[in-house]
């Protein structure tokens, strides 16, 4: 563990782990949320997720830049700000119950995270003794759990206000009635974000006020979160790592998803309420996520993680061609067990997309972070099918068809040729 001079910074630091964990996993909320407050389709409500990840796509190059030129410290603090900007928009958006603004806010706090997520990887792993940075690492990776867990459940509980009114309940209300109805819906997201504002700015206060030293990178290391400074489309040309980014962007798309429309899915096929679907995805989906990724590193050390990774994408295939075609329970607990599978994949395809790249490591890293984009194009593509057919159970089509890529590129897509 690291030294006493050593353990508030981390302590710090870690704190970010789950800031970035809960921007992702309250999308799931404000996705029904903002399709009820502000009289939404599918397909525009999935300009939530489609504005966080563009956010990390089109920062996270200028985000490594800006730490290797001014340092942890200062990526940390301007990270903070954005966030904290971001999250006090949410309030003006939520008076105007303007969506463009809300997803201007959400562009804004995703922008901080992207920051913050580049930075705080690589400053743990190299704040303090190098032979205890695997232990520094998977304990912060700890409260992103967290945070995945949490963000649902209690974004589901002070968010989602429970009154679901039907189209035809909707057209019986007066115009007064209506804007009422809907302004009180905007506003349950004001105290919230007010909150997050509020603990972002103590964070901010905290790293002004405190010493945080410098680390000096080890060129040597592999560094599979901060995007390098050379960055060249050349390291494409090796075929593990174009397929990796390939299937990775293709394992984003379908993670963000089956999440972001859950709720949507459980009143469709099930009838359940929005904040028990909420209380679901964040108990039972999100926890599995968790556990999966134990029970995943336990099976690695006798299973090669290519063969797992196939394994895990075949059986979520299984699972969504079974949520695709019943209803009730079985289709709900179909996609509930879903993220189990789902917990391997991110770091396994990354692992497997930079083996053996030696120098070119870091740049082929930033291309795996831009593939994350990948979770803003398939929410895209789920709105559009569930607005055609008038199903959203027709749209989880799209996370099947992106398992498929993964089961792929877990299969025969990884393999290094040598050219």
């Amino acid at each position: 563990m690291p030294k006493n001079k050593y353990l508030f910074p981390l302590i710090l630091v870690i704190s970010l782990f789950f800031l970035w964990a809960f921007l992702h996993n309250i999308n799931p909320i404000l996705i029904p949320h903002l399709k009820k407050a502000c009289q939404l389709s599918d397909t525009q409500s999935s300009f939530i997720d489609a504005s966080v990840y563009l956010a990390y796509f089109v920062i996270a190059i200028p985000a490594g830049l800006f730490m290797h030129k001014y340092g942890y410290k200062r990526g940390i603090i301007l990270g903070l700000i954005l966030y904290a900007i971001g999250a006090i928009l949410f309030v003006p958006a939520a008076s105007e119950r303007n969506y463009t603004f809300f997803l201007v806010a959400l562009f804004v706090i995703a922008s901080g995270a992207t920051f913050l997520e580049a930075i705080a990887n690589p400053y743990i792993a190299g704040l303090g003794d190098k032979d205890t940075s695997a232990r520094r690492l998977n304990f912060a990776q700890s409260f992103n759990g967290v945070g995945s867990f949490i963000a649902p459940i209690i974004g589901g509980q002070v968010i989602l206000s429970g009154i679901e009114h039907t189209p035809g309940e909707l057209k019986k209300m007066s115009a007064t009635g209506l804007a009422s109805y809907l302004q009180s819906e905007a506003n349950t997201v004001k105290i919230p974000y007010l909150i997050i504002a509020g603990g972002v700015i103590v964070l901010i206060i905290l790293f002004l006020f405190t010493h945080i030293p410098e680390v000096k990178e080890d060129d040597s290391a592999v560094d599979t979160h901060t995007p390098g400074t050379d960055f060249s489309i050349k390291v494409l040309k090796h075929r593990h790592l174009s397929m990796a980014v390939l299937a990775q962007f293709f394992y984003v798309g379908a993670q963000v998803g089956v999440g972001s429309f859950f709720i949507r899915y459980a009143k469709y096929v099930a009838g359940t309420s929005e904040k028990n679907a909420a209380f679901m995805w964040g108990s039972i989906a999100m926890v599995g996520f968790m556990v999966g990724r134990f029970v995943g590193t336990f099976l690695m050390k006798y299973i090669n993680p290519a063969r797992l990774l196939s394994f895990y994408a075949a059986m979520n295939i299984l699972l969504i061609l079974g949520a695709l075609n019943t209803k009730g329970d079985v289709a709900l607990y179909s996609i509930l067990t879903v993220p189990f599978f789902m917990s391997i994949m991110y770091p396994t395809i990354f692992a497997l997309g930079i083996k053996g790249l030696g120098k070119e490591t870091k740049i082929a890293s930033s291309f795996l972070v831009m593939s994350i984009i990948g979770g803003g194009v398939a929410p895209l593509l789920m709105g559009l099918i569930s607005d055609w057919t008038g199903s959203i159970q027709n749209a989880y089509v799209i996370p099947c068809i992106c398992f498929v890529v993964v089961l792929y590129f877990g299969l025969k897509g990884h393999k290094i040729i040598h050219l």
